[in-house]
């Protein structure tokens, strides 16, 4: 970061990618959105925005396939600081992208929460936590996750957040996990169509508390947390991702899950793990075009 008479000229943002662990939609709103019960970590990789005082707002990222218009959330969150807070100065921002677009992992969402910050910073901190994650909230659904850099608990539409006892995050925070996505992405609002269509693959809210609660107040590993309603949509158009998921634990003993609505997959890695040959199982299954990371759970 760099200072000019006592003002943040420049601010550097990590936007962490996200699991959902836990994954239960549980039916359609009358606002058209859906109820969800979701356990969310961030993870200790993403992507990184650069945000510098400038003449005009501007996007531009290394990835060339990223949408840099006014439909992007990154400047769809400088619009929304702008107007809540009557701060007109322009920032440059520049994205280095990591999370792959149409995965579930919420790249999208952790970059226009990043650029709140940032402007934040630069505007010199007009708006408190409290203001912050009302902003996000109105931005998407699982926006607000974003700010606390912790495991949650999300519910609503995902704006509700609830943290979790320390010995339950103990049991997630250090946790290292294998991701893996094909060469094509899953549309968010298709998968949810989907659902509408298909009403009994949602889980009642009652059973899916049940679940939780089940999870949270045993010592299990996370590994018996794992589940999401949303693969059963979205595994009956792209079978190869329960195929893949099915070689994984025959051969390396991986219980593999989608986040969100996918495509991307994770599973965590067990101590000693053959690292390299599952990488080569995935690409053998996927081609050359998947994309695999390890990370851990911040």
């Amino acid at each position: 970061m760099c200072l000019t008479r006592g003002r943040l000229n420049t601010v550097s943002q990590f936007a962490p990618a996200k699991l959902n662990l836990f994954l239960a939609v549980t039916g359609r709103r009358a606002d058209g959105f859906h109820d969800l019960v979701s356990v969310a970590v961030p993870l200790n990789w993403g992507d990184r925005l650069e945000a510098e005082l400038a003449a005009a707002t501007t996007l531009q990222s290394d990835d060339l396939e990223l949408p840099l218009g006014e439909s992007n959330l990154v400047l769809k969150a400088a619009a929304a600081f702008r107007a809540a807070t009557g701060w007109e100065k322009g920032v440059a921002f520049r994205l280095t992208k990591r999370i792959p677009m149409g995965a579930g992992l919420g790249g999208g969402s952790s970059d226009a929460v990043a650029a709140l910050l940032a402007m934040n910073k630069l505007a010199g901190d007009p708006l408190g936590s409290a203001d912050l994650l009302a902003l996000a909230a109105r931005l998407g659904a699982d926006c607000a996750l974003f700010l606390g850099g912790e495991p949650v608990i999300m519910r609503g539409k995902g704006e509700q957040l609830e943290r979790m006892e320390a010995a339950v995050t103990a049991r997630l925070r250090g946790r290292r996990v294998f991701i893996f996505k094909p060469g094509f992405g899953v549309s968010t609002p298709w998968a949810y169509g989907r659902m509408i269509a298909r009403p009994e693959t949602y889980l009642p809210a009652a059973e899916a508390e049940a679940r939780l609660r089940q999870w949270r107040e045993s010592d299990a590993p996370v590994e018996n947390l794992l589940y999401n309603n949303m693969e059963t949509v979205v595994f009956a158009k792209y079978p190869a991702l329960p195929a893949l998921y099915d070689t994984l634990r025959e051969r390396f003993g991986l219980a593999a899950r989608m986040s969100g609505s996918g495509s991307a997959s994770f599973a965590f890695l067990p101590e000693g793990a053959n690292l390299p040959g599952i990488e080569s199982c995935v690409r053998d299954a996927w081609g050359p075009t998947a994309f695999t990371i390890t990370a851990q759970v911040a």
